[in-house]
């Protein structure tokens, strides 16, 4: 049974930093493409950060720079690095994975949902 459990939100101050992690079970996340998402007005999510295979990364542009996705072998999980955090970037964030070697964030693509992990910023 596929699971993806995140952890990591938390509340910070402007300029801080959080590193969400994803957890995942029932399969191995080298194999294919994987994303952190976060709600967008009017609804359906965006997708932050995306890791393809064999390892192409992606970023929103509010993000670049500041935003680091990876993921690791050994302990399986997913990984969102965030610095210097602003108010803006406040959101649930939710771990997704596709069934595909490449997904490029595109929300039908993905086939797996973790439950998600909240991010409050304070000015």
């Amino acid at each position: 049974q596929v699971q993806l459990v995140e952890s990591g939100g938390g509340s910070v101050q402007a300029g801080g930093s959080l590193s969400l992690s994803c957890v995942a079970s029932g399969f191995n996340v080298t194999t294919c493409c994987m994303a952190w998402f976060r709600p967008v007005l009017g609804g359906g999510r965006e997708a932050v950060a995306t890791i393809d295979l064999p390892g192409p990364t992606g970023y929103i542009n509010s993000v670049k720079g500041r935003f680091t996705i990876s993921r690791d072998n050994a302990k399986n999980t997913l990984y969102l690095q965030m610095n210097s955090l602003k108010p803006k970037d406040s959101a649930v964030f939710y771990c997704a994975a596709s069934r595909y070697r490449g997904c490029g964030g595109v929300l039908h693509l993905m086939t797996y949902w973790g439950q998600r992990t909240k991010v409050s910023v304070s000015s």
